[in-house]
């Protein structure tokens, strides 16, 4: 399962771009937009899909989660730029966009503070043997990653980077 690369708004170790970064957390530029994914090589069996962003090295003992959307369907193998607007129609009927570490039900761009160094993204997808997660609207990004363990079948993983 991977990737694909045409199209795609953001890169493995390539910077961010500008609207993947968080103006709602002051950057200079930023929109919290997020970036167009698509995916393929997912397992036959894969009846649902998680997409996570994470970085582990923000400076809060626990990392930050920037989005989290469950419950996205088999069928779907991709998401354009910007389906992570609060209630916006580009993500599919019955799929889950969780609150994160903002608590903004919301993608929330990178926001890495000045001085802090080089914070990588875990941009995830995660396929499921399951059709729906079994979590509720307001979970986090870790129950949410303890209760899809025993169902994940495959993942893959596109890491960007920003430097504050």
């Amino acid at each position: 399962m991977g990737w694909h690369d045409g199209g795609k708004t953001v890169r493995k170790g390539r910077p961010l771009p500008t609207a993947q970064l968080s103006g709602i957390f002051g950057v200079p530029g930023g929109k919290d937009v997020s970036p167009q994914l698509s995916w393929s090589g997912f397992p036959k069996r894969t009846k649902s899909f998680v997409i996570s962003m994470y970085d582990p090295q923000a400076p809060t003992g626990s990392g930050f989660w920037h989005w989290v959307v469950a419950d996205l369907p088999a069928t779907t193998t991709s998401l354009p730029e910007n389906a992570g607007i609060p209630n916006g129609k580009s993500l599919p009927a019955g799929a889950l966009q969780l609150p994160g570490d903002a608590g903004a039900f919301r993608y929330i761009g990178g926001a890495p503070p000045s001085g802090s160094g080089v914070h990588n993204y875990y941009i995830a997808i995660t396929a499921l043997d399951v059709a729906k997660s079994g979590v509720g609207p307001t979970a986090s990004g870790a129950l949410l990653g303890f209760t899809i363990g025993s169902h994940t079948i495959a993942r893959a993983t596109l890491i960007p980077i920003a430097v504050g």
